[in-house]
Parts: C-alpha cells; sequence; structure tokens
C-alpha cells in the first residue's frame, strides 16, 4: 500500500468512529417517565419552587440539589454535579443532562433560560405595532 492510501484509511476510520461516538450523543428532549431505563438523556422542565433546595458550599461546592418539574407535571429531586447556577430561581425553563438511578436524577449539565431583560420592551414594540 502507497502512504497516502494508509493515511486516507486511517482518515475514514477515524471519521467513523467520530460519527458513532457523536451519534450515540444526546439530541432528543426526554421526560422522567422516559429516563427510567437509566440512560442519559436530557430533561426540559421547570423548578418546582415549592420544594426545597439544597446548596451548602461549605461542604461541597459541586453539588446542588433540587426538585424540578418536567414537561408531563412529574416532580423528581436532581442532584446537580455543578455549583448553584445562579438565577435558577427565576428561570422560566431548565434543560438538564444526566440519567435517572433509584428515582433521583443525576445531572451534570445544566441549561436555564432566564426572563428576557428586553421583554417589556418587545411587549411595547408589539403593542405599538398593533395600534
Amino acid at each position: 500500500m502507497k502512504k497516502f492510501q494508509i493515511v486516507a484509511l486511517i482518515a475514514i476510520i477515524a471519521a467513523v468512529y467520530i460519527l458513532v461516538t457523536a451519534s450515540k450523543e444526546v439530541s432528543t428532549y426526554a421526560t422522567f417517565e422516559m429516563a427510567q431505563d437509566g440512560n442519559r438523556v436530557k430533561i426540559t422542565g421547570t423548578m418546582a419552587k415549592n420544594k426545597a433546595m439544597e446548596y451548602r458550599p461549605d461542604i461541597d461546592p459541586n453539588i446542588f440539589k433540587f426538585f424540578l418539574k418536567d414537561s408531563e407535571g412529574i416532580e423528581k429531586q436532581v442532584v446537580l454535579a455543578k455549583a448553584k447556577p445562579q438565577d435558577i430561581e427565576r428561570a422560566e425553563s431548565i434543560v438538564l443532562t444526566g440519567s435517572l438511578k433509584d428515582n433521583v436524577f443525576y445531572a451534570d449539565e445544566i441549561l436555564t433560560k432566564c426572563p428576557s431583560k428586553y421583554k417589556n420592551e418587545e411587549l411595547s414594540l408589539k403593542e405599538g405595532v398593533k395600534s
């Protein structure tokens, strides 16, 4: 085999490996019910503000516990392996990536959607256009 063929073969094998690995990455949203099998999933929901949060940075700054209500209204405790996100109480929605074990969702990634600071301006602009 020529050097070019060997390099091309290695590049093809690497590309196939990357595609297979990337296809296993989570890309669709699930619910707590769908997460019962213990696989890694993304769950979207809202914080259950009537339940207690627990964040004790003096003991472990990378553990934050709270309750999340998923899109079907099911509430589960979440243990986030990160520091408490700033202003999480104000978040309109939360997306967590992790897995469900023993009725607790263990997350290692979080994305919060907070209310837009421009929301009032957008509303007044829309009302001005309708007039």
